[in-house]
């Protein structure tokens, strides 16, 4: 990682951060609750992002691994009768085994047809879920999943929040600026000339598939903490959609455009859906908008606009 850029990008994540921290002490429960959601939301797709954007991987179903988290997590905590806490490690571990295990059995396919077959397998084990009753609790989810003390109230689990995605987000980012990071971006751009001078391409998808995976995990456990609860649609398909849709209306060649991408489809469905039952209309038009407007997102028409402005001066 570039130490200028480091430094200069490194006063405005304090001061981020800084704001963060101070929501509780200003804010309404529920928008307390809201950013979490947020923050949550912003890693999933941000660990979509490493695997779509930075790898050139079709990951189209990756609400599946957001929902073995989760599921990891409140099944550990419910049923095992060991510390909740292991929860935290069993839901994310899971989630990059099936990320691996789809990752094998997908990764000879081409682009296009990776996506497919991902989506096929995805929704096996969502209809697994769906119907496990006697484990999973079938269409009714697992609510009321009990917590540790300090993270059980509202405040607990929005600084525990805040804090998971805080290190996950750095983790994530020093790995697309380190030789891994940069080998996977060379197999995005020309997996043919990647593979003649030495890198074994399909090793490094399959490890990027189970960190990706992994970190979606993450981000499922840490919506057992803010939301208490956990339900079959978190894997379904059309919350895949929703983490494509964040990460091109932020910037998919962005690291942080994924982040901003949550935050405007999160904030846009709290509102749509308490106004119109037609949200999965709104998201439609917000998709056809970026394809046709913004094919760079959100920050990368705001980083094009600011460089024009240089150059004219």
């Amino acid at each position: 990682m570039n130490s200028s850029v480091f430094r200069r990008k490194l006063p405005w994540v304090i001061a981020a951060l800084v704001v963060l921290l101070c929501f509780p002490l200003f804010l309404d429960r529920f928008y307390v609750y809201l950013t979490a959601i947020i923050l949550l939301t912003g890693l999933c797709a941000t660990s979509l992002n490493f695997v779509l954007g930075y790898g050139g991987v079709f990951q189209f179903h990756h609400a599946v691994f957001y929902g073995v988290g989760a599921y990891g997590t409140a099944l550990m905590i419910t049923k095992s009768g060991l510390s909740p806490w292991l929860g935290f490690i069993v839901g994310p571990v899971a989630a990059a085994i099936v990320g691996l295990v789809i990752g094998v059995i997908c990764i000879r396919l081409s682009k296009l047809y990776f996506g497919m077959l991902q989506i096929s397998l995805g929704s096996l084990v969502w209809a697994i879920v769906y119907r496990w009753y006697s484990f999973t609790g079938g269409d009714d989810g697992i609510h009321g999943v009990p917590l540790p003390d300090i993270i059980s109230s509202s405040n607990g689990s929005y600084y525990f929040t805040l804090i998971v995605t805080a290190v996950s987000m750095f983790i994530l980012y020093r790995m697309i600026k380190s030789p891994f990071g940069s080998a996977l971006q060379g197999i995005r751009d020309n997996p043919v000339r990647s593979e003649m001078i030495g890198v074994n391409a399909k090793l490094q998808q399959l490890l990027a598939l189970s960190i990706a995976g992994f970190f979606g995990g993450v981000a499922g456990s840490l919506f057992v903490v803010v939301d208490n609860t956990v339900f079959p649609d978190m894997m379904f398909w059309t919350l895949s959609l929703e983490l494509i849709i964040m990460c091109l209306l932020g910037g998919w060649l962005s690291y942080l455009g994924p982040m901003v991408g949550a935050a405007v489809i999160v904030l846009l469905r709290t509102y749509v859906s308490g106004i119109t039952g037609y949200w999965a209309l709104v998201l439609g038009v917000i998709m056809m908008a970026v394809i046709f407007f913004l094919p760079n997102g959100v920050l990368g028409y705001l980083d094009r606009f600011v460089k024009k402005k240089v150059r004219n001066k």
